[in-house]
This record gives C-alpha cells, sequence and structure tokens, in this order.
C-alpha cells in the first residue's frame, strides 16, 4: 500500500531476508520510516517469531515517543513470508542471514534471481568481502554492503561498503537511504573487516588476552574503557551482544586475512565450545541470565 509518510529517499519497497534480531532490527527502522517491508524467513515458525520481534519492536517506539506513528498503519506495511518469489517486487533487498560464506552466496543468489534487472541487494555482512560476494552474482554493479549494528533503531551508524564494481549511483543512493533513516553513514571501499569491525574486533580480543592473563577482570577492563575513554560499553560487554561466536568467526576471517595479529585467544575458543555465547544464551564474560 501507498504511504505519504514516505521519505523522499527511502524506497517505498524494501525486502529483508532473515527475520532474527538484526533482520527484524532492519525492518524495523524502514518500517518506522514509512517503507513497506518484506521480511522472508526459512520457515513458518521462524517466520512468525519474526513478525512478533518486528511488532513489538514497533509499539515499543510508539511507547517510547519515538515516532508518533499508528502501530496499525506501520504494521500494515509489514508483511512475512516463506518464498523467496515475493521478493520480486522489492526496489531494495537486505540480506542479513548468518556469517557463513556459503549461506551468504546462495542467499544472495536465490534473491537476485527473484528482483528486476534495475533494484539493489544490500549484505549485512560484517566482515565478509562485498567484492568476494559480488563476484557470485550477475549484477555486482547493483551491489554493496550495508552494516547495520545492534540495536539497530536506536544506532546513529550504518556503514555503507563499496565493492570495486557498485555503480556510482547506488552509491549515492545507498547515503541517501542512511539518512533517511536518520542514521550516518561512513564509507568505506571493501577491505577485510572494513573499518568497524576491524577496530572494533582488534580492541576486543586484546580485552579478552588480558582477561586470559590476569591483567584484570572483565568488568574492570570495560570500566577503563567506558570510563576512561568515554566507550558507552566495554569490549567485553560488546562481545557478549554481538556473540562470541559472532566474534570468533570475524576474527578467524580477519586472521586468514590479515595475519596472526588477529588470531583469537584461547579464552574465546574455549567459551564459544562451552556454549557461552554472551547475552542470546545467558553467559559469555558476563552473566546475562534473567536479562533480554
Amino acid at each position: 500500500m501507498s504511504n505519504s509518510r514516505l521519505p523522499e529517499n527511502l524506497p517505498a519497497t524494501v525486502g529483508v531476508l532473515g527475520g532474527g534480531r538484526m533482520g527484524a532490527g532492519i525492518a524495523h527502522a524502514f518500517l518506522l520510516n514509512g517503507s513497506n517491508v518484506l521480511v522472508v524467513e526459512r520457515d513458518e515458525e521462524s517466520a512468525e517469531a519474526a513478525r512478533e520481534r518486528v511488532e513489538s519492536a514497533a509499539a515499543k517506539s510508539i511507547e517510547l515517543g519515538a515516532t508518533d506513528g499508528n502501530l496499525d498503519e506501520m504494521v500494515s506495511r509489514l508483511a512475512v513470508t516463506v518464498d523467496y518469489d515475493d521478493f520480486a517486487d522489492r526496489q531494495l533487498v537486505v540480506e542479513a542471514v548468518p556469517e557463513d560464506w556459503d549461506l551468504k552466496v546462495a542467499s544472495l543468489r536465490g534473491i537476485e534471481d527473484r528482483l528486476a534487472a534495475d533494484a539493489y541487494l544490500a549484505s549485512n555482512t560484517s566482515s565478509l568481502s562485498v567484492d568476494g560476494l559480488a563476484q557470485e552474482l550477475k549484477r555486482p554493479q547493483n551491489f554493496l554492503g550495508l552494516h547495520f549494528f545492534n540495536p539497530v533503531p536506536a544506532s546513529t551508524l550504518i556503514e555503507v561498503v563499496l565493492g570495486k564494481r557498485t555503480s556510482p549511483t547506488l552509491a549515492a543512493a545507498a547515503k541517501r537511504w542512511v539518512e533517511a533513516l536518520g542514521k550516518t553513514a561512513v564509507v568505506v571501499n571493501d577491505a577485510p573487516g572494513f573499518a568497524s569491525s576491524r577496530l572494533g574486533v582488534a580492541i576486543a580480543l586484546e580485552a579478552m588476552r588480558m582477561v586470559e592473563e590476569g591483567v584484570a577482570s572483565a568488568e574492570d577492563i570495560d570500566n577503563a574503557m567506558v570510563l576512561g575513554y568515554k566507550h558507552p560499553t566495554g569490549p567485553l560487554r560488546t562481545t557478549d551482544i554481538v556473540g562470541l561466536d559472532v566474534r570468533l568467526g570475524i576474527a578467524e576471517y580477519l586472521q586468514s586475512t590479515l595475519g596472526e595479529r588477529f588470531a583469537p585467544p584461547q579464552i574465546l575458543k574455549d567459551k564459544v565450545a562451552r556454549g557461552e555465547l554472551g547475552r542470546k544464551t545467558g553467559k559469555g564474560f558476563f552473566d546475562w541470565k534473567g536479562q533480554s
């Protein structure tokens, strides 16, 4: 359906593949700013969970005064399905599946096969090569990275990652989309870890080594960065929020591309092996039991 609230520079029809925490957040951000949003999930159970995440986030935004929109109107612009074919009318689709190369490639190809020739495709990858992914696509000029940060609606940053074959038209449009979402674009050329993941992981890995070596507790290390350097959240608590498994995957990729300075510490490998993945499992470097 049409929507008179739609900002001039935002796509009217947006798709998101994957309705987990990040995908639901991306869907929420576009929904909040007037787009018609389609979320595609792998099965009916996951689709229903994705719908509940987005609708709950929309309701909370209205409750907190983040938008003056009407909840019924907002959710009327949300569709959740399990069919890739429903992407056919989307002007922009953002892939938000887990950081697995083969899964990313298969997902992006599946989306591209359904899109119109002039539609745009983006990956929310936090570290995988945009140029490498683009090589697997038929229209690499219509592809780039849009790295959103968690929690998406509250975050003020989106990393726009340009591949060598990303068209100038798309690069300019992406910056307008970010602005229309009320966020700031950091534009980087494709490189391992981009800017944000590379810097964030470097700090987090050193913090883990300090815990491992008994230099200080996780809480004190985080407090040093929060109080001394004005970081809103310390590197270890941030790791818990992102997921230790996600951080391990990024570190291993950066180690393979940039060298041993990104080698993951044993403490990180051990915690992941024990299933201590951070907030989503209730324990990481901190205890999250009873916390959302």
